[in-house]
């Protein structure tokens, strides 16, 4: 009995390591080989399967969907060192001031802006906590509504495309498909791209926005002392055209092709890279000294996420070694309600991990090992990679625990108690359940627009 829940066993000592604080790629190789080594002694792990290791690397590495990674970080960081984002949010805030809720609404806009060039959750909470906080926190806003719109706002990056988190949530989602077809005796299998994935996730991404602007319009017009207004200081709409052109044709330049099937999401980062280096030049806020910044930044969080991928393939393949993916199936299909109750415990379980994993490492880890499953039961690949996508947004959210929550305190001043943080993302979390329900009641949400296209 031990030998057989030692994959769930395995999976457990990685969690309580990854708590104690050590690094996430080189926990998921070295817990790998230490039970791969206990079950080679044991007679219980088939020491072959460790060659096929370095194909799978190198897989990895050949793997083009992938290559589109780097370029979007670079796009990405090259929009917030080259301050384009932080001139954008600083029109539209003067813009909209004399508005009730309109410096909410703006940095609502702006962020999801940010959101889709960066994708990464850290990355946009932080600087649209540095950028906006104070300046609302001085117009008189409620502590509560500020914070709370920043860190909703931050989190927007998992579901809008084109996101990073999207991009390795639709590779890993593709071999799991296609895993699932061959499993099913399927030999000419369909193929799930990245792109179907991004077209997936803007209905639900820009409705959630739209709840978000909803939400801040509301309150400033039932309780305006929250969300007052401010003496308009003037800002020409020529001025606030041109701050808000370059940044939004970028991303719908980039958004665009690949909707209108021009190019491939790798194709599409190469565009946005290259535009981004482009209006950086163009604005005299690039120079040698910046692009090695930008450089160092990308190469590093590149190889970042690499290296866990490198980690969670040798976990993947050491807990298949160990009959895992039988054990988790054989659960699956032995409860009650079928795909309904599957999908459920998956959600409960991707969310609770939320707290202490990134969603690189749920990506890498918990996807390949709960996908294939779903997937064979019949689960549609797009709407279960954006029912993931805006679960983990709603567990980065949710207090006490929320990855974005401490991002924002990090950068938050003393004078804002982190109580007001999060009592703050109260009504943004119920925004996100919402939307979370309603595309579990109505999958087409996710599903149509890509049949359509």
């Amino acid at each position: 009995m031990l030998i057989e829940l030692l994959p769930l066993v395995m999976f457990a000592v990685v969690c309580l390591v990854l708590m104690l604080g050590y690094p996430v790629a080189f926990t998921l190789a070295g817990v790998s080989l230490l039970f791969a080594g206990v079950g080679i002694v044991t007679g219980t792990f088939e020491a072959n399967l460790l060659r096929t290791f370095p194909s799978r690397i190198y897989g990895i590495m050949a793997n083009y969907t992938l290559v589109a990674v780097p370029l979007f970080v670079f796009m990405g960081t090259l929009l917030e060192k080259s301050r384009l984002a932080e001139e954008l949010l600083e029109n539209m805030s003067r813009a909209c001031r004399a508005l009730p809720g309109g410096l909410g609404l703006s940095v609502v806009v702006v962020g999801a802006l940010l959101a889709a060039s960066t994708g990464i959750v850290g990355a946009t909470v932080v600087t649209m906590g540095l950028i906006s906080l104070p300046t609302m926190l001085r117009q008189g806003y409620h502590p509560s509504l500020a914070t709370g719109t920043i860190c909703a706002t931050g989190t927007l990056g998992q579901i809008i495309p084109p996101s990073i988190a999207l991009v390795l949530l639709g590779d890993v989602l593709s071999n799991a498909y296609q895993r699932a077809q061959l499993a099913q005796g399927v030999f000419s299998p369909d193929t799930l791209s990245v792109g179907d994935l991004f077209i997936g996730a803007l209905v639900p991404g820009v409705l959630l926005v739209l709840l978000y602007l909803a939400y801040i319009a509301s309150v400033a017009h039932w309780r305006p002392e929250r969300a007052p207004a401010a003496p308009d200081q003037g800002v020409s709409k020529t001025r606030l055209w041109l701050s808000l052109l370059p940044v939004t044709s970028l991303i719908i330049l980039v958004l665009g092709s690949i909707l209108a099937g021009i190019a491939t999401p790798t194709e599409a980062a190469g565009v946005g890279a290259l535009g981004a280096a482009i209006l950086a030049l163009a604005k005299g806020k690039l120079d040698l000294v910046r692009l090695k910044e930008v450089a160092r930044s990308t190469t590093l969080t590149s190889a970042m996420i690499f290296t866990i991928l490198i980690g969670a393939s040798l976990f993947s393949l050491v807990f298949r070694g160990f009959g895992g993916e039988e054990l988790v199936e054989s659960f699956f299909h032995q409860l009650p309600g079928g795909v309904f109750t599957a999908m459920l415990v998956v959600m409960a379980i991707i969310f609770l991990l939320g707290f202490i994993l990134d969603f690189i490492e749920i990506t890498f880890v918990v996807v390949p090992i709960v996908g294939p499953v779903l997937l064979t039961m019949g689960v549609d690949p797009v709407w279960l990679g954006v029912m993931i996508a805006l679960n983990l947004q709603t567990s980065f959210l949710t207090p006490p625990f929320g990855f974005a929550l401490f991002y924002l305190r990090g950068v938050a001043p003393e004078s804002v108690p982190t109580g007001a943080i999060y009592r703050g993302v109260i009504p943004f979390i119920v925004l996100q359940l919402l939307v979370l329900c309603t595309l579990a009641l109505w999958p087409t949400l996710a599903t149509w627009l890509p049949q359509q296209l």
